[in-house]
């Protein structure tokens, strides 16, 4: 499948803020928030994701086994660990991601819960080609944005990208009520991202940890914003915009997710 093969619809990105696990097997609000996305727009010829919880030292894509998933989460009920979702390999990507990723290894590698919680709602059916690309974690953050701008050139052959991680994420100060009060700084944070995504100020977006005086607190470590820094990167100016779910959970999980199309 060529980068520029055809002229295809060009596919969505979407951010996720994936949140608690337990989404995955849940009905709620925020799940069937996905599955109203799933169900209006074009169906992608393949998916892109790039998920918190793959983070490496090198650029990399993964090669899963489409009948086994990774359960990389702990102390949860067991139906959690009997999800399914039989992806097929979205492979063919490869050789043009080769063009555009410098030294590009290929892992064998099954999809994290990063990817499915989200993909079980979002595409139930399990019959579109499923990627990973790992975060790097010796790029910086301008280097991550100027690498999803050259990414989402896919988009425009009909390849989805996702970035799922969430818009804060400091579970030390996260609390065990779903409906906590919501902590002055999360908010501030969300605030500051929300802003900055409707005024196209991506450069606070990769600036944020100066830009912003609660971003340590918001992320004491950085893999579950990057994925954000690869959707705004595979924007283009023409894209409609928009915040298909908003909230804050367990007083300071934002759960804001953000539709490109």
């Amino acid at each position: 499948m060529p980068l520029f093969a055809d002229e295809t619809k060009r596919a969505p990105a979407f951010f996720v803020g994936h949140g608690n696990p337990m989404n995955a097997i849940q009905q709620n609000e925020f799940s069937k928030s996905l599955k109203d996305v799933g169900e209006n727009i074009s169906k992608p010829k393949a998916i892109l994701v790039i998920s918190a919880h793959w983070t490496t030292s090198y650029n990399a894509v993964n090669i899963h086994d489409s009948d086994e998933l990774m359960y990389d989460m702990y102390g949860f009920p067991n139906a959690l660990y009997e999800v399914k979702y039989p992806a097929p390999n979205a492979d063919f990507l490869v050789p043009d991601l080769q063009k555009i990723v410098p030294y590009l290894q290929v892992e064998n590698r099954n999809l994290d819960h990063g990817v499915w919680s989200v993909l079980v709602h979002l595409f139930a059916q399990t019959d579109i080609p499923v990627m990973q690309l790992a975060i790097n974690s010796r790029l910086s953050m301008q280097e991550h944005f100027e690498m999803s701008r050259k990414i989402r050139a896919l988009r425009e052959n009909g390849v989805m990208i996702i970035g799922s991680g969430n818009i804060t994420h400091n579970l030390r100060e996260m609390s065990s009520q779903k409906d906590a009060p919501i902590a002055p700084w999360a908010k501030e944070f969300d605030d500051f991202v929300k802003n900055a995504i409707l005024k196209r100020d991506f450069s606070s977006l990769i600036d944020f940890e100066n830009r912003q005086r609660h971003a340590r607190l918001a992320h004491p470590t950085t893999e579950h914003y990057i994925p954000l820094l690869y959707i705004a990167g595979a924007s283009y100016e023409d894209d409609e915009s928009n915040f298909i779910y908003e909230g804050i959970e367990n007083g300071s999980i934002s759960m804001r997710n953000w539709l490109l199309t």
